[in-house]
């Protein structure tokens, strides 16, 4: 591989990876999504400019980001003023409007903080002239950060109040075998509303354990049935692919253990080869985990003796629980259909 193919992988890996830490960032904290209804009295070049200062206005406030959570969006409305028509040559159009921002539950249509904004552009034609008024939207400015900070504060104190019915609807999907979807729902609620983020943790906790619980029943189910069918190195190959993919920390671990050894004896010196080797990174990724869960204990030991319960929350086995349950929510968030629709979003 010549330089530059090497240099073009790596940017590629490198932004791949970039762009799943994105959406892993994009779980625990709140993000705002930049919605412009079809309805919008702006032309299409202003309207792509609009959207360009929503993104940089909810960017600016550090609640920009991807899609992941569909519910809370910033938007905004153009009331038309006047409009002159200034002699030329060449002839330029004065457009004065205000624009009314809002961030909202656009789930439950539901408003959190407005404000409104003047404006005044200046072009040859209309859309020159929005154009030439939008670019004076300041992202920084300071009535445009407290309408920010506004909403900020009222989407916590939605989670404050909703944060019961949010784990309730959770467990529901859970008792339904939905468990990325319980997941994700639990796993959207930013941790900057701590008393519902902490709450939901002690109950991801439990909906993850079941899910890979789950997960490993019927994965070895499914590897028995294949060893059975064909029992030579062929079938254990088959086999062995499919244990490799359970979580050990699943509690049927120690029975995915005995299986091994009964297929290991069953095989012949020579067969064993590539068997082996998958079972070895089975072992490895078992090793791995109780090797992790150790230092969190020593950690946690530490943060004891503190008698800091923030701390305690922070240990690094939360870190790691976290991580986890943030791969499952990302994984279900991406095989969610890529384009929302807010049908009552209409906010004048």
């Amino acid at each position: 591989m010549n330089k530059t193919a090497l240099i073009t992988v790596l940017l590629s890996l490198f932004a791949s990876y970039a762009k799943s830490q994105a959406k892993l960032d994009d779980f625990g904290r709140i993000v705002l999504n930049t919605y412009l209804s079809e309805k919008i009295n702006l032309p299409g070049e202003s309207k792509k400019l609009l959207e360009t200062k929503l993104n940089q206005i909810t960017s600016n406030n550090g609640m920009g980001g991807s899609a992941a959570n569909p519910r809370f969006i910033i938007t905004a409305v153009v009331n038309i003023g006047t409009k002159d028509i200034i002699p030329g040559p060449p002839q330029m159009i004065a457009q004065n409007f205000s624009l009314t921002l809002f961030v909202g539950d656009a789930i439950e249509d539901k408003v959190f903080s407005n404000t409104s904004i003047s404006l005044k552009g200046v072009g040859t034609n209309e859309n020159k002239a929005f154009i030439d008024a939008l670019k004076n939207i300041n992202p920084k400015n300071k009535e445009v950060a407290a309408f920010v900070e506004e909403a900020k504060n009222k989407i916590i104190a939605y989670y404050a109040t909703k944060c019961d019915f949010l784990i309730k609807e959770s467990q529901t999907l859970r008792n339904q075998g939905k468990f990325d979807e319980s997941i994700y729902k639990l796993s959207l609620v930013p941790e900057v509303c701590q008393s519902c983020y902490f709450k939901c943790l002690d109950t991801l906790s439990t909906i993850y354990q079941q899910k890979i619980n789950a997960d490993c029943r019927e994965k070895l189910t499914k590897a028995k049935s294949i060893w059975m069918a064909e029992q030579s190195p062929s079938g254990a190959e088959k086999t062995g692919d499919i244990l490799s993919e359970i979580n050990p920390m699943s509690n049927c671990q120690p029975e995915v253990a005995a299986f091994i050894k009964n297929i290991d004896a069953k095989l012949k010196a020579d067969e064993k080869e590539r068997w082996q080797f998958k079972m070895k990174q089975y072992a490895d990724n078992v090793a791995k985990e109780k090797e992790q869960t150790r230092i969190a204990e020593q950690q946690a030991i530490r943060n004891d003796a503190l008698q800091d319960k923030q701390a305690a929350r922070n240990l690094e086995l939360d870190k790691i629980r976290v991580s986890a349950y943030r791969d499952v929510a990302v994984k279900y968030a991406e095989n969610q259909p890529k384009t929302v629709t807010y049908n009552n979003i209409y906010w004048r």
